[in-house]
Protein backbone atom coordinates (compact mmCIF):
# COMPACT_ATOMS: atom_id res chain seq x y z
CA UNK A 1 0.00 0.00 0.00
CA UNK A 2 1.08 3.58 -0.73
CA UNK A 3 1.52 5.98 2.20
CA UNK A 4 1.06 9.68 1.46
CA UNK A 5 2.79 11.70 4.16
CA UNK A 6 0.91 14.96 4.63
CA UNK A 7 3.48 17.55 5.67
CA UNK A 8 0.97 20.41 5.60
CA UNK A 9 1.20 21.63 2.00
CA UNK A 10 -1.80 23.54 0.67
CA UNK A 11 -1.58 21.28 -2.41
CA UNK A 12 -1.84 17.95 -0.56
CA UNK A 13 -5.64 17.99 -0.95
CA UNK A 14 -5.17 18.09 -4.74
CA UNK A 15 -2.87 15.06 -4.51
CA UNK A 16 -5.34 13.15 -2.31
CA UNK A 17 -8.28 14.01 -4.59
CA UNK A 18 -6.34 12.78 -7.63
CA UNK A 19 -5.18 9.55 -5.98
CA UNK A 20 -8.64 8.78 -4.56
CA UNK A 21 -9.93 8.24 -8.09
CA UNK A 22 -7.05 5.93 -9.03
CA UNK A 23 -5.67 3.65 -6.33
CA UNK A 24 -5.85 2.43 -2.77
CA UNK A 25 -3.60 4.43 -0.47
CA UNK A 26 -3.40 5.78 3.04
CA UNK A 27 -2.82 9.44 3.84
CA UNK A 28 -1.51 10.43 7.23
CA UNK A 29 -0.34 13.66 8.81
CA UNK A 30 3.37 13.53 9.62
CA UNK A 31 2.62 13.88 13.35
CA UNK A 32 0.41 10.74 13.35
CA UNK A 33 2.98 8.41 11.73
CA UNK A 34 4.65 5.78 13.87
CA UNK A 35 8.05 5.00 12.29
CA UNK A 36 7.78 1.38 13.42
CA UNK A 37 4.76 1.00 11.06
CA UNK A 38 6.66 1.98 7.89
CA UNK A 39 7.27 -1.67 6.91
CA UNK A 40 3.59 -2.19 6.12
CA UNK A 41 3.83 0.24 3.16
CA UNK A 42 5.29 -0.67 -0.21
CA UNK A 43 5.72 2.93 -1.48
CA UNK A 44 5.70 6.51 -0.22
CA UNK A 45 4.86 10.02 -1.36
CA UNK A 46 6.21 12.88 0.75
CA UNK A 47 4.12 16.02 0.28
CA UNK A 48 5.29 19.60 0.34
CA UNK A 49 5.09 21.65 3.52
CA UNK A 50 4.28 25.18 4.66
CA UNK A 51 6.84 25.75 7.38
CA UNK A 52 10.17 24.41 8.57
CA UNK A 53 9.82 22.05 11.52
CA UNK A 54 12.46 19.75 13.02
CA UNK A 55 9.89 16.99 13.68
CA UNK A 56 8.75 17.03 10.03
CA UNK A 57 12.37 16.94 8.87
CA UNK A 58 13.34 14.07 11.18
CA UNK A 59 10.36 11.90 10.25
CA UNK A 60 10.67 12.49 6.50
CA UNK A 61 14.39 11.78 6.61
CA UNK A 62 13.63 8.53 8.43
CA UNK A 63 11.13 7.59 5.70
CA UNK A 64 13.74 8.32 3.00
CA UNK A 65 16.24 6.05 4.76
CA UNK A 66 13.61 3.33 5.15
CA UNK A 67 12.68 3.48 1.44
CA UNK A 68 16.35 3.16 0.48
CA UNK A 69 17.04 0.31 2.90
CA UNK A 70 13.91 -1.65 1.90
CA UNK A 71 14.12 -0.62 -1.83
CA UNK A 72 10.64 0.89 -1.78
CA UNK A 73 9.52 3.48 -4.36
CA UNK A 74 9.41 7.02 -2.99
CA UNK A 75 8.32 10.30 -4.56
CA UNK A 76 9.27 13.47 -2.72
CA UNK A 77 7.24 16.50 -3.83
CA UNK A 78 8.81 19.98 -3.44
CA UNK A 79 9.86 19.82 0.22
CA UNK A 80 9.92 16.02 -0.19
CA UNK A 81 12.63 16.41 -2.87
CA UNK A 82 14.51 18.82 -0.63
CA UNK A 83 14.51 16.44 2.36
CA UNK A 84 15.58 13.60 0.04
CA UNK A 85 18.50 15.78 -1.00
CA UNK A 86 19.41 16.82 2.55
CA UNK A 87 19.17 13.24 3.83
CA UNK A 88 21.60 12.07 1.14
CA UNK A 89 24.25 14.76 1.64
CA UNK A 90 23.06 17.52 -0.70
CA UNK A 91 22.14 21.10 0.08
CA UNK A 92 19.26 23.50 -0.51
CA UNK A 93 19.25 27.28 -0.71
CA UNK A 94 16.75 30.10 -0.61
CA UNK A 95 15.72 31.03 -4.15
CA UNK A 96 16.57 34.52 -5.39
CA UNK A 97 12.83 35.03 -5.78
CA UNK A 98 9.80 32.85 -4.98
CA UNK A 99 8.82 30.40 -7.74
CA UNK A 100 5.10 30.33 -8.39
CA UNK A 101 3.36 29.30 -11.59
CA UNK A 102 3.78 27.04 -14.56
CA UNK A 103 7.16 25.91 -15.82
CA UNK A 104 8.38 23.74 -18.68
CA UNK A 105 10.74 20.95 -17.58
CA UNK A 106 13.25 19.36 -19.94
CA UNK A 107 13.98 15.71 -19.20
CA UNK A 108 17.72 15.05 -19.40
CA UNK A 109 18.00 11.36 -18.41
CA UNK A 110 15.97 8.33 -19.39
CA UNK A 111 13.64 7.35 -16.54
CA UNK A 112 10.34 5.53 -15.92
CA UNK A 113 8.33 8.64 -14.99
CA UNK A 114 8.50 10.98 -17.97
CA UNK A 115 10.27 11.84 -21.20
CA UNK A 116 10.97 14.90 -23.34
CA UNK A 117 9.29 18.01 -21.89
CA UNK A 118 6.53 18.36 -19.32
CA UNK A 119 4.50 21.31 -18.05
CA UNK A 120 4.41 21.61 -14.26
CA UNK A 121 3.37 23.95 -11.46
CA UNK A 122 5.90 25.38 -9.02
CA UNK A 123 5.37 27.03 -5.66
CA UNK A 124 8.50 27.24 -3.53
CA UNK A 125 11.02 29.62 -1.99
CA UNK A 126 13.82 27.07 -1.49
CA UNK A 127 15.50 24.91 -4.10
CA UNK A 128 18.02 22.12 -4.35
CA UNK A 129 21.45 23.69 -4.82
CA UNK A 130 23.80 20.68 -4.68
CA UNK A 131 23.02 17.00 -5.02
CA UNK A 132 24.62 14.33 -2.85
CA UNK A 133 26.85 11.79 -4.62
CA UNK A 134 24.05 9.21 -4.93
CA UNK A 135 21.56 11.59 -6.58
CA UNK A 136 21.34 12.64 -10.21
CA UNK A 137 19.27 15.37 -11.85
CA UNK A 138 17.00 13.94 -14.55
CA UNK A 139 15.06 17.12 -15.35
CA UNK A 140 15.67 20.85 -15.33
CA UNK A 141 14.08 24.16 -16.29
CA UNK A 142 15.25 27.68 -17.07
CA UNK A 143 14.90 28.58 -13.39
CA UNK A 144 16.06 25.39 -11.67
CA UNK A 145 18.73 22.82 -12.58
CA UNK A 146 17.36 20.09 -10.28
CA UNK A 147 13.63 19.94 -11.06
CA UNK A 148 13.53 16.12 -10.96
CA UNK A 149 16.10 14.04 -9.11
CA UNK A 150 16.68 10.30 -8.77
CA UNK A 151 18.53 8.16 -6.28
CA UNK A 152 21.05 5.66 -7.76
CA UNK A 153 18.95 4.58 -10.77
CA UNK A 154 16.28 3.33 -8.31
CA UNK A 155 12.56 4.11 -8.00
CA UNK A 156 13.27 6.92 -5.53
CA UNK A 157 12.55 10.35 -7.02
CA UNK A 158 12.06 13.96 -6.03
CA UNK A 159 10.31 16.77 -7.87
CA UNK A 160 11.01 20.39 -7.01
CA UNK A 161 7.55 21.17 -8.42
CA UNK A 162 4.02 20.04 -7.51
CA UNK A 163 3.02 17.31 -9.98
CA UNK A 164 -0.46 17.10 -8.44
CA UNK A 165 -1.32 20.44 -10.07
CA UNK A 166 -0.98 19.74 -13.83
CA UNK A 167 -1.95 17.04 -16.32
CA UNK A 168 1.69 16.21 -17.12
CA UNK A 169 2.46 16.07 -13.41
CA UNK A 170 -0.48 13.77 -12.73
CA UNK A 171 0.78 11.48 -15.49
CA UNK A 172 4.14 11.40 -13.67
CA UNK A 173 2.34 10.40 -10.45
CA UNK A 174 0.42 7.64 -12.29
CA UNK A 175 3.67 6.22 -13.60
CA UNK A 176 5.18 6.44 -10.11
CA UNK A 177 2.43 4.45 -8.40
CA UNK A 178 2.68 1.77 -11.09
CA UNK A 179 6.34 1.15 -10.21
CA UNK A 180 7.11 -2.04 -8.33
Amino acid sequence: MLLVVDNGSVYTKNLIDFLTKKIEFESMSYNKINPSDLSKYDSFILSGRRKNDQKINALNSQIVKHAILKTRPLLGICYGAEILTLTLGGTIKKSKFPRNGTQKISITEKNPLCNEKIDVFESHTYEISRLGDSLVSIGNSNSCKNEIIRYNNSNIFGTQFHPEMTIDGKNLIKKFYNLK
